[in-house]
């Protein structure tokens, strides 16, 4: 381990965000061309950057449309990029969307629709079903993110409040040929949960829509409970004819990513031992876990881990579930000989806010009762970037033009 280690585990993040770069994984899954028009459509962090490797490799005309994040944009030529709002959706995603569907809705059985999906893709191709307005969405998107609800429970409300999710852009495209190209951020992997899954059938219903937000006591907009108790028009489901060509390829996933920094790991001269690309749960109880292993590690382990993280919000501060895992990890192991660890979403955006994550050394609480400042109150306040950053511990990366969910490692050093 010739790297001192923190440089070592933004070395292990560095491998594992290069495994994912769509100039990366894009390429060798492209199909062939098609006899008729190749429209490009999409959403996600990933989406432009999605877009512009397509475009370098791409043999013949192509023309379409993709929405990504503020400030995930890059320069394409002929796939049009528009930027809109992540986590809450906005106007801009809205007016997105329904440029996306109308496009669809003018293909041929010679055409091919090429769909870019990745994290962020469900917040950003918003389009409100009849008689749901985008303030509905917005509240009910926001009261989800602070219940602590899994990224999965949250795609099965937005499907059932969506004109476009949840398979209804692929029906759309029908009797086009449609692609799918998928960067996943979601634990299983599972095409449906995917940017809430617009171009694959949906296996949920209104009935699991409405026992979500039972689950984490979220009566309102009246709107919305009114639309899902109606159940009015389901979303398309296996065997739906108008998907029974669709072709969904995942080029880039957590597991891909651990792998990646794996290799980096055994490269440096360490052990790692991959807990796990799928792991959820509360932040801070994940931490507690995972601090546990550590302590227990051989000297020269480089615990790896993914999935996603949540947060339960119930103070006033900033921070989102990366930097919690790792304010919670310091506590657990209150300073612990030996163990350095990193906590970031592989997006460079934790949360909503402009860290991916943060770094932890045996220092750290020490440093930060040096300068007055309280863990354990900063985690019961929700405030762990406000933490980190008094402390420069926080890891910037800016958009990283990715998205294949938590990155965590932590290293056992002897």
């Amino acid at each position: 381990m010739s790297d001192g280690p923190r440089a070592l585990l933004r070395r292990l993040l560095d491998a594992a965000l290069a495994s994912a770069l769509p100039a990366r994984c894009v390429p060798p899954h492209l199909p062939d061309p098609p006899a008729g028009r190749t429209v490009v459509v999409g959403a996600g962090k990933a989406a432009a950057s999605m877009a512009q490797a397509l475009e370098a490799h791409w043999r013949g005309p192509l023309e379409g449309l993709v929405v990504t994040r503020y400030g995930h944009r890059v320069p394409t030529q002929a796939i049009e990029v528009v930027e809109a709002a992540h986590p809450v959706p906005d106007a801009g995603g809205r007016e997105a969307a329904a440029r996306i569907l109308a496009t669809a809705g003018g293909l041929g059985a010679d055409d091919l629709a090429l769909c870019l999906v990745s994290g962020g893709g469900s917040a950003l191709l918003t389009l409100p079903a009849p008689g749901i307005a985008l303030e509905d969405k917005q509240a009910v998107t926001g009261a989800l993110l602070r219940s602590g609800a899994a990224i999965g429970e949250i795609n099965v409300v937005r499907k059932h409040l969506s004109a476009i999710k949840g398979g209804r852009l692929g029906a759309a495209c029908h009797p086009a040929r449609v692609v799918s190209l998928l960067i996943s951020d979601v634990p299983g992997d599972d095409p449906a949960v995917i940017g809430s899954g617009p171009t694959v059938p949906d296996p949920t219903t209104f009935a699991d829509a409405l026992g979500v937000l039972r689950k984490y006591g979220i009566d309102g907009p009246a709107a919305v409970i009114r639309h899902l108790e109606s159940a009015a028009d389901e979303t398309p489901k296996a065997g739906d004819a108008r998907l029974a060509g669709a072709e969904t390829r995942i080029v880039a996933t957590p597991a891909m990513a651990l792998a990646a920094a794996a290799q980096a790991a055994r490269a440096a001269g360490c052990e790692p031992v991959i807990l796990g690309d799928a792991l959820e749960g509360e932040a801070r109880v994940l931490a507690a876990e995972h601090a546990a292993l550590a302590q227990r590690a051989a000297p020269g382990t480089v615990l790896l881990s993914g999935g996603e993280a949540t947060v339960t919000v119930t103070g006033a501060g900033r921070g989102g579930p990366n930097a919690e895992y790792a304010l919670a990890l310091a506590l657990a192991l209150d300073g612990a000989p030996g163990i350095c660890a990193i906590a970031c979403d592989t997006d460079g955006i934790d949360g909503t806010e402009d860290n991916a994550g943060a770094q932890v050394a045996p220092e750290t609480l020490a440093r930060a009762q040096a300068c007055g400042e309280d863990a354990a109150a900063r985690l019961a306040a929700n405030d762990a970037y406000g933490y980190f950053a008094a402390l420069g511990d926080l890891v910037m990366t800016g958009p990283t033009l990715t998205n294949v969910n938590d990155f965590r490692a932590i290293l056992v050093q002897g």
